[in-house]
């Protein structure tokens, strides 16, 4: 039974990672083809935004070689996302919205998985939280960087605090000793929902607001 329930457990966070790789992998394809890349460059920024954050948690770890180049379906699954999206992107572009949902559930998914996997290689809450949210937003970040953009997680609704929530559920099922099969799900539902909530009603962080120039010299002159 104990060997089973390890099998479903890998089941699961195998086929979370895998998700979420191809729905990531599909924003960096767009995110390549907006910026009119050739194919190369297309595919190298889907495998970046499927797979980077997964490998830097896999190297902070110590599962290496990192599973995004060790098991060949990561490969497969973001070169798939990649020629959909190059040669379809009039297609994909038109599911903007869906798009959108899409990457939510693939953020859900990765905080899920990151935090799952980060637990099994022994690391602690707080680690296996961080891993979690790294998981989640770590592939977006570089792609982001790649084309010269802010990442849209230092701009956007609640991004990495979703990523956060949907990894500590997990953290805290496993400390609670609940099955990884009942706080997986729960953590991705989480995770998923407060992000397609942000984007519904524009939740998110207070933003910085510099001083306009008429304020600036304002202070300036009050200064003399």
């Amino acid at each position: 039974m104990v060997v089973n329930g390890h099998i479903l457990i890998n089941t699961l966070l195998v086929a979370f990672d895998l998700g979420g790789t191809f729905v990531f992998a599909l924003s960096g394809a767009m995110s390549g083809v907006k910026h009119k890349l050739d194919l190369f460059g297309v595919l190298v920024l889907s495998f970046a935004a499927g797979n980077l954050g997964g490998m830097s948690r896999d190297v902070l770890i110590g599962a290496i070689p990192p599973a995004a180049i060790h098991d060949w379906r990561y490969v497969a699954v973001s070169i798939l996302a990649g020629l959909i999206t190059f040669y379809s992107y009039r297609t994909v572009n038109r599911l903007s919205m869906p798009v959108l949902v899409f990457d939510a559930a693939g953020l859900a998914m990765f905080a899920v998985s990151g935090a799952g996997k980060a637990l099994a290689f022994h690391a602690g809450p707080v680690a296996a939280t961080l891993l979690g949210m790294l998981t989640g937003i770590g592939g977006g970040m570089v792609r982001d960087v790649l084309v010269r953009e802010i990442p849209t997680v230092l701009r956007t609704e609640l991004y990495a605090v979703a990523a956060l929530v949907g990894a500590g559920v997990v953290v805290i099922g496993n400390m609670l000793h609940l099955p990884t099969a009942v706080a997986g799900p729960v953590g991705a539902v989480l995770c998923f929902g407060l992000r397609a909530m942000a984007i519904r009603y524009s939740w998110q962080l207070p933003i910085a607001r510099p001083l306009e120039q008429s304020e600036t010299n304002v202070n300036r002159l009050d200064r003399q």
